[in-house]
């Protein structure tokens, strides 16, 4: 005869049970949230993180010379760098560059070979036309005769440099400095540094633009969050009324205003404030890329600063004046500060988008107002240095994040406010 289980038993497998069932809820609940969630994953992956991840790679990885010259790779690797390379070595590149002529190649070779040997693409060019036909003679002695110039030791060193996979050569290069041969690292001349400057010249214009979209945007996002409703959310439209307008148009709207012969010069030569010969030159210039800059950028300044003051209860305002306190005083001493994470996540994301803006710079800047972005751009169109371009923008990449830790340790994430 089987025995009734007791009631403690019977609330001990009860338990079991709903546990049982409340863990498979919140598996469903995890795998649900998840499907749901990896849409947005695959997206964000795909154009977010690959991208980045292929620039990280593409500063350091370049195997272009290595593919085309695959004989000569192998056998500078074997080289010691002792006097000029062994008999082989020569015939793999004279092959090479053969084969490179015959498959229409060798120019890009000699290119990616001439970003750090200058006129070593006139080099290759001429030595793999001139030598395209079989000959009895060694490969070292035809290369010589064509041109004195492969008897440099330090060309050759340069090449097994070049033809290896992995290199540093870009980071040197944007920190203004290069290789000579396989490893002599010296400072570039003084006419070839403009990475350095250009970095400089990048915060320069990010902080001027920063702490002018914080001196316009502060009263604008104070009245709107002091103005009765109906007015603020007027006033609200015209802040947000440029982002429904195209940044082109925006940006040629101040080609128009601020030319010499545009409205602004206009104005002021038809009021007699200046005459028309000294008319001011406020285009393709930096004056030119902060005005335009700062105007883009305004409204990212005046939103983050507005959901903080309309957060900012007016009874502190009150309350400092009750106990004798200055109107100016009371909003220094009480107001701005209650401020803070707005001009924080205002100045951080004003920042950020400024340093890499390319656009604006491109349109309006000319050469004293071109940023690095516009040199990253040109590397990648132009000139087509894929390398130097993912290192340039690693670096820029890197001031970011540390910008961005800066302002985690100093004001702190938790008290960001974006809107």
């Amino acid at each position: 005869m089987s025995r009734m289980p007791t009631e403690p038993e019977t609330a001990v497998h009860d338990a079991r049970l709903l546990k049982i069932r409340l863990a498979r809820a919140t598996r469903r609940r995890k795998a649900r949230a998840l499907f749901l969630v990896l849409p947005l994953a695959a997206f964000v992956i795909v154009t977010f993180l690959a991208p980045i991840v292929t620039m990280l790679g593409r500063s350091i990885y370049s195997p272009e010379l290595a593919r085309i010259l695959p004989a000569a790779a192998a056998g500078l690797r074997a080289w010691d760098r002792t006097g000029l390379p062994p008999e082989p070595a020569w015939q793999a590149l004279l092959g090479d560059m053969r084969k490179a002529k015959a498959d229409g190649t060798i120019g890009k070779a000699a290119t990616l070979v001439n970003y750090e040997i200058p006129g070593a693409r006139s080099l290759f060019q001429k030595t793999a036309r001139d030598a395209s036909a079989p000959s009895s003679a060694q490969a070292k002695e035809t290369m010589l005769s064509l041109d004195a110039r492969w008897g440099d030791e330090i060309l050759w060193g340069s090449l097994k440099r070049l033809t290896s996979r992995w290199t540093f050569s870009h980071y040197i290069s944007a920190f203004d400095w290069r290789i000579v041969g396989y490893s002599t690292v010296m400072p570039q001349p003084q006419e070839q540094r403009i990475y350095g400057a250009l970095f400089l010249r990048t915060a320069k214009v990010g902080i001027l633009v920063t702490l002018l979209c914080l001196a316009l945007g502060y009263p604008v996002a104070y009245l709107l969050a002091t103005l009765p409703l109906r007015t603020s959310n007027l006033l609200m439209i015209l802040v947000l009324l440029p982002f429904w307008t195209s940044l082109l148009v925006r940006t040629t709207a101040w080609i128009a205003l601020l030319q010499k012969e545009g409205v602004i010069n206009d104005v002021l030569v038809a009021l007699g404030i200046i005459g028309n010969e000294a008319r001011f030159a406020m285009i393709y210039n930096q004056t030119g890329t902060l005005v335009a800059m700062t105007h883009v950028l305004l409204p990212f300044m005046i939103l983050p600063l507005y959901s903080v003051m309309k957060s900012i209860s007016p009874t502190y305002m009150r309350a400092a004046a009750s106990l004798g306190a200055e109107p100016f005083t009371a909003f220094r001493r009480v107001y701005v500060p209650q401020t803070i994470p707005g001009i924080g996540a205002g100045g951080l994301l004003v920042f950020i988008l400024a340093i890499g803006y390319y656009i604006t710079p491109a349109l309006v800047g000319g050469d004293s107002g071109a940023l690095i972005s516009n040199l990253i751009a040109y590397h990648m169109q132009k000139s087509l240095n894929w390398g130097l371009a993912a290192a340039l923008s690693t670096l820029l990449l890197l001031g970011v994040l540390v910008l961005y830790w800066l302002y985690d340790r100093v004001v702190g994430l938790d008290n960001m406010k974006l809107g």
